[in-house]
């Protein structure tokens, strides 16, 4: 979901239409819980759109939100402060671009990092916007941005190195989207049209992510975590994927 100036689409019975970010608050709220140890999950109730929650990355070196939602108001922003605030703000992919721009500015024009393969999909540009590219971005100390590919060609993950006993965690948004069993991940063209990614995006993905460290992966959605051995469980994952398309 992409927001329009100060407008975003909402999903109803007869396909979809315009809703204003005032109307948005009107009728949901904004859910703020422990995901994991320094991560803050920041969610709509009831859920909006695709229902996806962003994390607020509590680095050492400054707070990151990654991902985003389209919804922001007072009671979050003192909330967020009260945490220490966001340093910069790093997407996925343009399905979270959702209210950036509100967010950025609300938290003193952080700056946004979005791949620069994804620019055509900015629908309200800002000069806090921060096009990275090639295959990796450091935004800190143990923070790197990944770039995989996927359902869109700037499909970013981000990797952290400041978590699970210092083996790290990698969030991945749904360019890796971790299945109902928590053990395994999926990879996917198109979600709402149920087209699966070809086996060179889904190699390429696997190679992007394949040097780095992790032991925790968590997704877009509330619960979508692997908690541990990640990394054995997205090789096991690729392995079983590209048996089951190549023929």
């Amino acid at each position: 979901m992409c927001h329009l100036r100060g407008r975003a689409p909402v999903r109803e019975l007869g396909g979809a239409a315009w809703i204003t970010l005032e109307g948005l608050r009107q009728r949901h709220r904004i859910a703020l819980r422990l995901e994991g140890s320094g991560l803050e999950g920041i969610g709509i109730e009831p859920a909006f759109a695709i229902g996806q929650r962003a994390l607020l990355v509590r680095a050492e070196s400054g707070n990151i939100l990654w991902d985003c939602i389209p919804l922001i108001d007072e009671a979050i922003v003192e909330a967020v402060r009260a945490l220490g605030g966001i340093a910069a703000i790093a997407i996925c992919h343009p399905h979270y671009y959702a209210a950036m721009v509100e967010w950025c500015h609300a938290f003193d024009r952080a700056p946004i990092y979005l791949h620069a393969a994804d620019r055509p999909w900015v629908m309200r540009p800002d000069p806090a916007i921060r096009f990275w590219e090639g295959e990796r971005h450091q935004l800190g100390p143990g923070l790197t941005l990944i770039q995989c590919g996927g359902h869109f060609p700037g499909g970013t993950v981000l990797h952290w190195t400041g978590r699970a006993g210092g083996w790290g965690a990698l969030l991945t948004g749904d360019v890796l989207q971790v299945a109902d069993d928590r053990r395994h991940v999926s990879f996917m063209y198109s979600y709402p049209n149920y087209i699966p990614l070809d086996a060179a995006a889904v190699r390429r993905i696997l190679a992007a992510v394949d040097p780095f460290a992790y032991d925790e992966l968590y997704g877009a959605w509330w619960d979508r975590r692997i908690a541990s051995d990640a990394r054995v469980a997205v090789r096991r994952s690729g392995e079983r994927y590209l048996k089951a398309i190549v023929a």
